[in-house]
C-alpha cells in the first residue's frame, strides 16, 4: 500500500474566535472613561457599566476650546495614527492627517479619538464582559443606535472636561455619529466635517448590509452571537460579509483596472483556482477576522440600519435646520455605497453649510480613507475660519 504523500502546504492556524481586544491584552495607546451609571438606549432598556476606550494627541488648552473629536468608520478603531504594535494589530487608519504641522496640528489641538460604543477595540460591546461576571455578553448584548453611541461620547467629552468641540469630523459611519453630534448638541458642536455619509440610511445601504448580517449569523459557530469562548468563531460568515462590503467600498473602474480578468497567479478558474480580485477579497476577509469581532459587526450595522437623523425630530430637513456649526459636506465621486446625492441633500439642508465638495477618487467609497491629501485640504479650510 502507498503511503499517502504529506500536504506540502503550509498549515495556517485558526484565527481566535474574536480578534476584538479582551481584558489582559496590551493596552497600547489607549486610555478608559467609565460612564457613571446605566445608559438609557433609545430602542428601551439601558446598558451597565460601560465604557469608552480612547486615544488622544496633543494637549488641550486650558479651556478646552482646541479638542478635536475624529470618529471612526464601521471596522475603525481608536488608533488613528501611530504605528501597529502591541495592543494595535494595524497602524493608523488615517495617518497623514493627525500629528505636528499635519492638518490636525497636534501642537495647536487636542485630538480625541474614542473607539464606538459596540466595538471591539476597548470599549463595551459584544466581546466585553458583563457586569454580572460573565466573561462576555455574546448574544445578549443590547440594540444600539448611533445616538446610543453619541450619548456614551457626550459623557467621555465631558469627563475630559470639554464642553465644545472646535470640531467634530467623520466618514461613513463616523459621518453618522458627526452629524448626530451637530443635531443633538449644536452648542458642543463648532465645526463639523460630513464626508462620504448620509442623514438616514437608505432602503439599498440597509439591503446590503443586510446581506452581510444574514451571512454572519448563517454561519453555523455563530451560536446566538455566544461564540466567543468556544474556540471557534464564525470566521467564515464574518470573512463573506467582509468580501462582500468590500465590493461595494470600490468601484467597479478601479477593481477592472486593478484586476480584470486576470488569474491568481498559477492558479486556473477553470481548475477550482481563482481570479485575482477573488484573491484580494480573501485577503480582506482574512484580515479582517483575526483583528475585529462577529458579535460587534452585527450590533454596529444594525446601528448603521438604523441611522435616520429625521427621527422624532419632524423628518430629516427638520433636524438638519438645528446644526449650528460651521459644515463641510464631502462625497467622493466614485462612491457606489454612499452616493453623492446623499451628501448633496446633507449640503442642501444644514444652514451652516456652503456647496458640496467633491472629492475626486477611482476608490469608490473608501476615497475618504485613501485621498487624505484632498481631506486635508477640507480640514485646513474648515479649521482656518475658525
Amino acid at each position: 500500500m502507498n503511503a499517502v504523500p504529506a500536504d506540502p502546504r503550509p498549515t495556517v492556524p485558526l484565527p481566535p474566535a474574536t480578534g476584538a481586544w479582551r481584558e489582559g491584552d496590551p493596552p497600547g495607546r489607549r486610555r478608559w472613561h467609565v460612564l457613571d451609571g446605566p445608559l438609557p438606549l433609545e430602542a428601551g432598556g439601558e446598558l451597565p457599566g460601560a465604557r469608552l476606550a480612547f486615544e488622544t494627541w496633543g494637549r488641550p488648552a486650558p479651556d478646552r476650546s482646541n479638542a478635536v473629536l475624529v470618529l471612526h468608520a464601521l471596522t475603525g478603531d481608536s488608533h488613528v495614527a501611530g504605528p501597529a504594535g502591541p495592543g494595535h494589530p494595524t497602524p493608523g487608519w488615517w495617518e497623514g492627517l493627525v500629528g505636528p504641522g499635519l492638518p490636525l496640528d497636534t501642537d495647536r489641538f487636542f485630538v480625541v479619538a474614542p473607539n464606538v460604543l459596540g466595538g471591539c477595540q476597548g470599549s463595551t460591546g459584544p466581546a466585553s464582559p458583563r457586569p454580572d461576571g460573565r466573561r462576555s455578553w455574546g448574544g445578549a448584548f443590547p440594540f444600539l443606535t448611533q445616538r446610543d453611541q453619541v450619548a456614551a461620547e457626550a459623557a467621555l467629552a465631558d469627563a475630559l472636561g470639554v464642553e465644545r468641540w472646535a470640531l467634530v469630523v467623520g466618514g461613513s459611519m463616523g459621518g453618522m455619529r458627526a452629524l448626530e453630534w451637530a443635531v443633538t448638541h449644536p452648542e458642543r458642536t463648532g465645526a463639523l466635517l460630513l464626508l462620504a455619509t448620509t442623514a438616514a440610511a437608505s432602503a439599498e445601504q440597509i439591503a446590503w448590509a443586510g446581506v452581510q448580517l444574514h451571512a454572519v449569523r448563517a454561519d453555523p459557530h455563530w451560536q446566538g452571537g455566544d461564540y466567543h469562548d468556544t474556540g471557534r468563531g464564525p470566521h467564515a460568515g464574518l470573512g463573506l460579509a467582509r468580501r462582500l462590503a468590500h465590493v461595494t467600498y470600490r468601484s467597479e473602474p478601479e477593481l477592472q483596472l486593478r484586476f480584470g480578468r486576470t488569474p491568481q497567479g498559477a492558479e486556473d478558474p477553470f481548475d477550482g483556482g481563482r481570479y485575482q480580485v477573488e484573491s484580494y477579497l480573501d485577503h480582506h476577509a482574512a484580515k479582517l477576522v483575526r483583528r475585529f469581532d462577529a458579535g460587534s459587526y452585527v450590533v454596529l450595522t444594525q446601528a448603521m440600519n438604523a441611522h435616520d437623523v429625521g427621527r422624532g425630530r419632524g423628518g430629516v430637513r427638520a433636524a438638519l435646520r438645528r446644526v449650528t456649526a460651521r459644515t463641510l459636506v464631502a462625497g467622493v465621486d466614485s462612491d457606489r455605497l454612499y452616493p453623492l446625492a446623499q451628501q448633496a441633500e446633507l449640503a442642501a439642508h444644514i444652514p451652516s453649510a456652503d456647496r458640496l465638495r467633491v472629492i475626486e477618487s477611482p476608490y469608490g467609497h473608501d476615497g475618504f480613507l485613501i485621498e487624505t491629501d484632498q481631506v486635508a485640504t477640507l480640514v485646513r479650510e474648515l479649521l482656518a475660519e475658525g
